[in-house]
């Protein structure tokens, strides 16, 4: 088999789609409780990735990092960033995210944060201190539904 060509026994997604927005029927993905695989790049150049509670306003992917940690830091050096999100139920069905953070902020009375881990957990966020908002705009979007 040369390189790149799929063996016959192999499945086929249904159509991938590539977009610079979450498909509607896809959103689901990234405003439930599913964790999000958040990679960044750190200054010697090394991918990272963060399993991370995420969110989406329509445009963007939210993510939350305590403020002074390394996300921040390194965001603030190179504001590269891929989420990925899959379906527990049918991991057939996922949404990729390529982008840049284009937005870091406080989260004010820490409302970002009590929201995800209601959201994630079913209770307030109970981890004291000040956090920061990272906002993912993207630059491409890879998405799924399934396979047929």
């Amino acid at each position: 088999m040369r390189c790149g060509a799929l063996p016959r026994n192999t499945f086929k997604l249904k159509d991938v789609s590539t977009e610079t927005r979450v498909p509607d029927e896809l959103v689901d993905l990234l405003t439930t409780n599913i964790l999000g695989h958040v990679s960044l790049l750190t200054p010697s150049g090394r991918i990272a990735t963060n399993v991370m509670w995420v969110d989406y306003d329509g445009e963007h992917v939210l993510t939350s990092s305590p403020i002074g940690g390394r996300k921040g830091r390194n965001w603030r050096l190179n504001p590269q960033v891929a989420v990925s999100v899959v379906d527990r139920e049918n991991p057939w069905r996922w949404v990729e995210v390529s982008g840049r953070v284009t937005d870091i902020h406080p989260d004010e009375g820490l409302a970002f944060i009590n929201r995800m881990s209601e959201r994630y957990t079913g209770r307030p966020y109970q981890r004291p201190g000040e956090r920061e908002v990272f906002v993912i705009t993207p630059d491409r979007v890879r998405s799924t539904a399934g396979r047929r």
